[in-house]
């Protein structure tokens, strides 16, 4: 497995799968090995195992982006040397994939979103996106899409027999403790939670905005990385919060976010682009109420456990409604856990990441 920053999990959502489906793997008698990067620029690479996983060991050598261009580098040469089979999570640095294609060794890639359309980059990291987006179509022996949406625009230019839809994964939350939520304040029931990158296309702007236009006797908690005194939309967003929205600031220890999704009123979900969101999936893992925005990724995503918006006008009587209607609270929360178990539990997830393995591994 490589384009992660490795196992266990720390980053984020392609950590996540890769530590889930590795697991799945090695339960059912795959050799699996897991590629990391390690923090140390001028560290020596090794390998040890974590959890049955074998895990090659490499430096990135740089700070910052070009740390992890080289790490891929190495990465892809490394595994290229065994005939083995490659699952890539990302094509941020395909071209260097070219070297499997060369040498036949067998790499399915995760496709991720359509990155080059996000209008967070400038023109020259679209270009970069664009054109590497465009390697791996060529490259890759199969193309793995997260979302229906990425599979309809994939088939524009690679034929539908090199492309398979699968879908994030989450973990069911049946329970967790109400500590991470006290200890910030809150009382279980009485927010909402937002989780997201502070940028402009995840709509937090309008929801901060919509959410303090007057007092609502419920909370509402925006994790993330703010920093207002060096970001104009940070500082906008700040500005913009009445003394019920809380900035408790990024939050990476999975059983404390867990925490505050579990006992959250509902999940607000602004983003307006991308495939299969994992924060969105996890939001239905814990039974969340959705307030999504309105577009086909978040549709598909959250369906009859969400209720959609594309305004603060619309995102203000949404969240009335929501709180003032217990029986509907109920019905959401009862949709968001069926549509977890019908579509994006692990088991699911990592069984048909084994089954499209399976199929392109060669004998022996």
């Amino acid at each position: 497995m490589l384009g992660t920053r490795g196992i266990p999990a720390n980053h984020g959502g392609f950590e996540t799968a890769a530590e889930k489906i590795a697991l799945h793997l090695v339960a059912q008698g795959w050799r699996v090995i897991v590629y990391c990067q390690t923090d140390d620029p001028g560290g020596r690479a090794s390998e040890d195992t974590w959890a049955g996983i074998e895990r090659v060991l490499l430096p990135g050598r740089f700070a910052g982006p070009m740390g992890t261009v080289w790490f891929d580098l190495k990465s892809i040469q490394h595994a290229s040397r065994f005939d083995d089979l490659c699952l890539t999570f990302g094509y941020n640095t395909a071209v260097f994939n070219a070297l499997q294609r060369l040498r036949r060794v067998p790499n399915l890639i995760n496709m991720d979103g359509i990155e080059w359309k996000r209008s967070r980059w400038g023109i020259l990291k679209q270009a970069h996106f664009y054109l590497n987006e465009r390697f791996a179509s060529r490259v890759g022996t199969h193309l793995i899409a997260d979302h229906p949406e990425i599979e309809r625009y994939l088939r524009r230019s690679v034929p539908a027999e090199r492309i398979t839809m699968i879908a994030y994964g989450a973990d069911e939350v049946l329970s967790a403790p109400a500590e991470p939520v006290l200890e910030l304040g809150l009382v279980p029931g009485e927010f909402l939670t937002l989780i997201g990158r502070p940028i402009a296309e995840n709509s937090i702007l309008e929801v901060v905005s919509s959410f303090s236009r007057r007092t609502r006797g419920i909370k509402l908690v925006v994790l993330g990385n703010y920093t207002p005194e060096q970001d104009d939309y940070h500082r906008a967003v700040v500005s913009a919060a009445s003394s019920e929205v809380l900035f408790p600031g990024a939050i990476y220890a999975p059983e404390r976010v867990q925490a505050l999704r579990f006992h959250s009123l509902a999940y607000v979900h602004g983003h307006t682009v991308g495939g299969t969101n994992p924060s969105l999936v996890e939001a239905l893992g814990c039974g969340n109420p959705v307030f999504a925005h309105d577009n086909v990724y978040n549709r598909w995503v959250a369906q009859d456990a969400g209720l959609y918006f594309k305004t603060e006008d619309e995102f203000e009587a949404l969240l009335e409604r929501l709180t003032e209607d217990s029986d509907l609270r109920s019905r959401l929360a009862e949709n968001a856990r069926a549509r977890h178990r019908d579509a994006f539990t692990w088991p699911h997830v990592a069984g048909q990441y084994e089954a499209l393995l399976r199929a392109h591994v060669r004998a022996g």
